[in-house]
This record gives structure tokens, C-alpha cells and sequence, in this order.
């Protein structure tokens, strides 16, 4: 089984710098991590291998240093990792961002699952994933929290998933090739081994560039986002609150005022 994993380097929550001028977020000179639900995807990712055979490949579009996200998820037991870098994805938003990762993806070749957290931290959108499905033309299932069996159904591959909801969780059956999101509660994910980071240090990370997947210089970066961020601010900081004291008629009263006046 073929699996393909797609990951995000962000910031530190605690270290978050934007570009005053481009209002995008400032990736030089900060300490970044792997989203941590993109840590539950490769744990998943893993688990099926061990399971069932196969591949795990690894890709993520960003930065020259996102290759340290890479090596990390290498360390844990990934056997490829894929960079996309150009300048030319710069920029992008999160439909610029699925194109560039469908396409990587359909370079990659075969695959039977694409697995990535359910959501970043960083825009909390949940648009990514679905989006590379949308791109590829196949099947997902978001807010994966299990993985029960796959089974074959009609000479077809079927995955049986819970998804999460509000009120519980749905039972759905998708065929393979797909893509699953999940969630925090479907793993524990693992600390990666002394041979697992050594062999990350020597790991070869693939590069490529748009031109290497063929990208539309249309679709990616500025140009490619419908969607852009034109301002940022801080918003003000909260002011104190107070204690109404006295009689419940007497607070009531004093409550409404208060609710009226703003």
C-alpha cells in the first residue's frame, strides 16, 4: 500500500512575526514545527504500513528550511520525502496550495491514500485536504478519528472510517484511492528512534520546483489565490471588568443599563 502524507511547517504559536508589507507570516529566523495534527496523519500513515505493506511518502510545499519538517517525519519512520520550493508558490492560499500539492502528488504516482491533519494552526481552515481531493478527482472523509478495516467490495478496495461529529461519530465506507483527514483522538503518535534519526540525517530530500510538476503559473502564488489577506491588526486589549454587588432586583437592573449603554 502507497501512502502519501501531506505535512506544514508553521511557526511556533509563541513566535509569530507577519510581513507588514505582504502580510504573510515571517519564516526566516523562527523556530517552526510540524502541525500536530499532521504528526497524527504520518503516526496513521505508519500504522497501515505496518499493517499492510507498502510506502510512506512524505510532502510538503514551503521554504528551503522545510526540509527539517521532512527529515522529522523521516526520523519517524517515513521511507521518501518531497519539498516543493519555488518562489513561485509564494504567496499561495489554500486553493493555490492544493493544486500545487495535487499535482506534486500526481508526480509522486500510484497512490491508494492521501492522510493530513484535519486542519493548520496557523489558518485553521481545513480547506487544504479537501481541496487536493477536489483537484485529483477521488473520494474523502474528513474528521477521521478510526481507520476500522479495509475490505474489498465488487473486485474494489473500501475503507470502513469513523468520522467524528458533534452529537458522536459516522460509520462511512470510501474506495481507494482517497483521502482521509483525522483527527487528534484516532492515535498516539510515536517519538522517533536513535536509527530513525540517524537515518534522517542522511536522508536524500527530493526538491522540486513548479516547473518540475508541471505547475499552471497561473494557479499558484498571489496569482493563483482568489483569496487574499489585505490587512492585519492586533486587536485592542480587554478592558477590566466589574462587580455588580446588591440585591438580585437591584443587579438586574444595574445589568440591563449596562448592556443598553454598549
Amino acid at each position: 500500500m502507497n501512502i502519501v502524507v501531506c505535512i506544514k511547517q508553521v511557526p511556533d504559536t509563541t513566535d509569530v512575526r507577519i510581513n507588514p508589507q505582504t502580510n504573510t507570516l515571517i519564516r526566516d529566523g523562527v523556530q517552526s514545527i510540524i502541525i500536530p495534527f499532521d504528526m497524527y496523519a504520518i503516526e496513521e500513515a505508519l500504522r497501515l504500513k505496518e499493517k499492510f505493506d507498502g510506502k510512506v511518502t512524505v510532502i510538503t510545499m514551503g521554504p528551503p528550511q522545510a526540509e527539517a519538517a521532512l527529515r522529522e517525519a523521516i526520523s519517524l519512520g517515513a521511507d521518501e520525502a518531497i519539498l516543493l520550493s519555488d518562489r513561485a508558490f509564494a504567496g499561495s492560499d489554500t486553493l493555490a496550495t492544493s493544486y500545487a500539492l495535487a499535482e506534486g502528488i500526481k508526480k509522486i504516482g500510484s497512490f491508494a491514500v492521501i492522510l493530513c491533519g484535519k486542519q493548520a494552526i496557523d489558518g485553521d481552515t481545513a480547506q487544504v485536504g479537501p481541496g487536493i481531493s477536489v483537484w485529483l478527482n477521488i473520494p474523502q472523509v474528513t474528521f477521521v478519528k478510526k481507520i476500522e478495516e479495509l475490505k474489498e467490495e465488487k473486485g474494489k478496495k473500501v475503507f470502513r472510517v469513523r468520522r467524528m461529529t458533534e452529537e458522536g461519530y459516522e460509520v462511512i465506507e470510501v474506495p481507494l484511492p482517497c483521502l482521509l483527514s483525522v483527527v487528534k483522538e484516532i492515535n498516539e503518535p510515536r517519538m522517533p528512534s536513535l536509527k530513525g534519526m540517524m537515518r534522517s540525517k542522511k536522508a536524500e530530500i527530493i526538491k522540486w520546483t513548479a516547473e518540475d510538476i508541471n505547475a499552471d503559473i497561473n494557479k499558484i502564488g498571489l496569482d493563483g489565490s482568489p483569496t487574499q489577506v489585505v490587512k492585519i491588526f492586533t486587536p485592542p486589549a480587554r478592558e477590566g471588568g466589574q462587580m455588580l454587588i446588591g440585591e438580585c432586583g437591584e443587579v438586574a437592573e444595574k445589568l440591563v443599563n449596562l448592556l443598553r449603554i454598549r
